[in-house]
């Protein structure tokens, strides 16, 4: 507290325009943020679908699968080959909105303290709005750990995912209905994203909308415009309906002439279903597509510590600012979009609390090759740098993906050579094994004190 407010507060006198002066000091030395106007601040739309393999799109590599709006929306963007996400569903929606790993945001048990970028958008003027799968507050109406209390102001969608073919909506915080028809989830919320850009926006705001899809977890299933129609069988079904309605919600955009200053990013929340271990054991699944979702070239997926466990597709489009037609192999993370963020709206992360994201702002911008990040931690596994990637001997990942013929001993693999990771180096490169061990054990252990001095 210093003098005046002190004298202040005890009463002391003060001369009116003394007051008068300071305040319109603070006005003119620091303006509301308003005052700057939104034009500067881009518009934020992320479209996450759910256990998307990272070539299940044509810009991708998908030959069964038709995709030409995602196509066509890769070709005015930029694909990024190296983009992850986490290995399972809660904790990579945790990651995201945080910028922290699952160790430190908790996954599905987010805790009410968590910080989410949607938060700081709002602090800095955004009007925001979530749609779609929540599915870190335990699958539970835990109002505190709800949307609107983190930092969204409006939400539809379910709490949880569909594992039992049952999705249970809620508008903001109260219950709106349940569903048993899957095949009309993908509509149905890009609907209500189309009506919040359409209709409820305040288009004196920036805004930030977070669609979160359901598809494609566990219990897939397209409407019957699509039904049969994918050379990829029932899931290419599924993934040819998400084209079409994403290309419904860039028309959106489009004719509200919002696309020129809206950065979109569509990307997924983990790799596919195709782990025997987990899949042939799950009830529920549609018969004849228990494996579902290609990572073509990676290992193994959803739940893995392997690389298509965590690689997601990822194409990003901002107009005359995210370079078009280009294709990025740097290094980026769900993480990475919190800090990004908050550079790109002149917002302020967290300062007493680790975060582990970095802003590459530079990278979207095509303003470097490489990016802010040459290193990655698996959730309780391993750690990459640059080229290469460490596993630790006893892995510890979900039921998804057990494998159980794996050899229990440390892995090194040359991701650039090897993508596939099916050639351990560990034995080759005793050294580079023992750097990357300890860094996977810093990223563990680091705590705020090393990082970041604490809010005052």
């Amino acid at each position: 507290m210093n003098n005046a407010q002190s004298n202040f507060r005890n009463g002391s006198e003060i001369p009116t325009a003394f007051w008068l002066l300071t305040i319109i000091g603070m006005v003119v030395f620091f303006p509301p943020r308003q005052i700057f106007g939104n034009e500067n601040r881009p518009n934020i739309l992320i479209i996450f679908t759910d256990d998307q393999g990272v070539s299940d799109l044509g810009c991708f590599g998908s030959s069964t699968n038709l995709t030409p709006r995602l196509d066509q929306f890769a070709k005015e963007g930029t694909r990024f080959t190296q983009f992850y996400a986490q290995h399972v569903c809660g904790p990579s929606r945790s990651a995201l909105l945080t910028g922290r790993y699952p160790f430190r945001s908790k996954g599905w048990g987010m805790p009410a303290s968590e910080i989410t970028f949607a938060e700081l958008l709002s602090q800095a003027g955004y009007q925001t709005a979530c749609i779609g799968k929540w599915d870190v507050s335990n699958r539970k109406p835990i109002i505190d750990r709800m949307p609107n209390a983190q930092g969204f102001d409006y939400f539809f969608g379910t709490l949880g995912a569909n594992d039992s073919g049952l999705v249970r909506l809620h508008e903001n915080n109260e219950p709106a209905g349940q569903t048993r028809e899957m095949g009309r989830l993908t509509e149905q919320y890009t609907d209500q994203a189309i009506h919040f850009l359409s209709q409820t926006r305040d288009p004196q705001k920036p805004f930030l909308l977070y669609l979160a899809h359901t598809m494609m977890h566990t219990i897939i299933d397209a409407s019957p415009k699509f039904k049969n129609q994918s050379e990829g069988g029932l899931y290419g079904d599924v993934v040819e309906e998400f084209d079409f309605h994403t290309g419904r919600l860039l028309d959106t955009l489009q004719r509200l002439e919002l696309d020129k200053n809206t950065i979109v990013i569509y990307t997924s929340d983990n790799g596919p279903w195709n782990q025997p271990a987990y899949t042939e054991h799950k009830k529920g699944h549609p018969e004849g597509s228990i494996f579902w979702g290609k990572s073509e070239g990676l290992r193994d997926g959803k739940g893995s510590c392997y690389e298509a466990g965590s690689r997601a597709p990822c194409i990003i489009r901002w107009p005359g600012k995210v370079p078009a037609n280009q294709v990025s192999n740097a290094i980026l993370a769900t993480i990475d979009f919190l800090p990004t963020f908050a550079n790109l709206t002149h917002s302020s992360i967290p300062t007493d609390r680790i975060i582990d994201g970095v802003d590459q702002t530079q990278l979207l911008l095509g303003e470097s090759e490489t990016g802010a990040r040459d290193t990655f931690y698996y959730q309780g596994n391993g750690f990459r740098k640059g080229n290469w990637k460490y596993l630790k001997a006893k892995h510890n990942v979900p039921g998804y993906a057990k494998d159980t013929n794996r050899e229990l001993v440390e892995e090194l693999y040359d991701l650039e050579s090897d993508p596939s990771e099916s050639k351990n180096l560990a034995s080759e490169h005793p050294a580079t094994v023992r750097q990357l061990k300890s860094l996977m054990l810093e990223t563990e252990t680091t705590t705020i004190e090393k990082n970041s001095r604490p809010k005052k």
